[in-house]
């Protein structure tokens, strides 16, 4: 009999087929991870270019998530992804919109206000340029209408005699021509600074041209308020000496120019201390 031959018994190999499936899954679930991290920070140009590299991947060029939430199509962008960045901009435009019309108001309502005042003060000034053509001081007076107010410049010539600060005799009439041209109604603020040149002053009665430009501001608007039509509440006197000269002291005509009397009428929406 012949013998039988014995077969080995083969081993049993583990299943691995689960493991197929398994990994797919981990793949999926890492890439929707990535996908929902970096959709909340990145555009969606951004977002497009990982959906077609995860497409490219898994899918061999299907969108990974195409269908309705296609991010653009030619020159159209969907809206399906929200930035949060986006989002907050847009809620602080809504909040400036709703404010702006009244900032907006104001604003407005203060440049009217403002080119109304500089529109009297332009009256003003073409009143006073009358009264000097008439008198024939263009060479002696100036009216300029500047960013703090209309401003008179006086040279001090024709008011004061050198060294003094009392008025002279035959100009307080020309002072109190001056004053009829500040009447105005309502009244308006109104400053008056003395100035002079470098050359330094020491007499019996000062002792600085510091106190010679104030006291010839003090007494210049002594005369002008003798005019019983303006109020003097709404005037006041300053003395700058040599400190804010206009021209150059170097010369005789620059240290005339620097001499002088100036009469500022402020706007009514001046802030003054």
């Amino acid at each position: 009999m012949s013998r039988k031959r014995k077969h080995k018994k083969h081993e049993e190999h583990v299943d691995e087929s689960w493991l197929l499936p398994y990994a797919d899954l981990l793949t999926l679930l890492l890439a929707l991870f990535i996908v929902l991290f970096a959709t909340s920070s990145i555009d969606a140009q951004k977002f497009n270019k990982i959906s077609d590299s995860f497409s490219s991947v898994l899918h061999g060029g299907e969108g990974l998530l195409e269908s309705n939430t296609s991010m653009t199509s030619g020159n159209e962008t969907s809206s399906t992804v929200t930035d949060p960045i986006n989002e907050e901009e847009k809620k602080e435009e809504t909040i400036e919109a709703a404010v702006t019309p009244e900032v907006s108001e104001e604003e407005k309502n203060k440049a009217a206000l403002e080119a109304a005042e500089r529109e009297e003060l332009q009256q003003i000034q073409e009143k006073i340029e009358t009264y000097i053509k008439d008198k024939d001081l263009s060479n002696k007076f100036s009216a300029d209408l500047t960013d703090e107010g209309l401003l008179l410049t006086i040279n001090d010539n024709v008011l004061f005699n050198s060294g003094s600060s009392e008025v002279s005799v035959n100009d307080e009439e020309i002072a109190r021509e001056i004053s009829d041209l500040l009447v105005m109604d309502p009244p308006r603020e109104v400053i008056i600074s003395g100035h002079t040149d470098n050359v330094p002053i020491s007499t019996s009665s000062y002792h600085s041209n510091w106190e010679l430009s104030v006291m010839r501001s003090v007494n210049f608007m002594k005369v002008v308020l003798e005019n019983d039509k303006l109020d003097p509440r709404w005037f006041s006197a300053k003395g700058y000496g040599e400190f804010k000269p206009i021209a150059s002291n170097d010369t005789a005509e620059g240290k005339e120019k620097n001499r002088r009397v100036e009469v500022l009428i402020l706007p009514r929406t001046a802030k003054t201390e």
